[in-house]
């Protein structure tokens, strides 16, 4: 499974995104969009907005999970997370 984060400096979201995965010993990539032309229209190819955080979670069939948002809930079933422990 592969995690890639689209943020910016200045999204609280972003941050909170990024300190729960680094809690629970997440691996991911993360992407600047604010300083990252590149990672920028990127994200726009992959999600059609411009919103952060923007996640993808790449699965080894070739599936490929798109997340707006920290979107916990969804964050804490992917990685079957014990809502108790969170």
């Amino acid at each position: 499974m592969k995690i890639t984060i689209y943020s910016t400096k200045t999204c609280p979201y972003c941050h909170m995104l990024r300190r729960w995965l680094d809690d629970k010993s997440i691996d991911y990539t993360n992407y600047n969009v604010d300083e990252n032309p590149l990672a920028a229209q990127a994200m726009v190819n992959l999600s059609g907005q411009m919103g952060v955080p923007f996640s993808t979670v790449e699965y080894g069939a070739g599936q490929v999970e798109k997340i707006v948002g920290f979107d916990r809930p969804k964050f804490e079933a992917i990685f079957k997370v014990d809502q108790a422990g969170a």
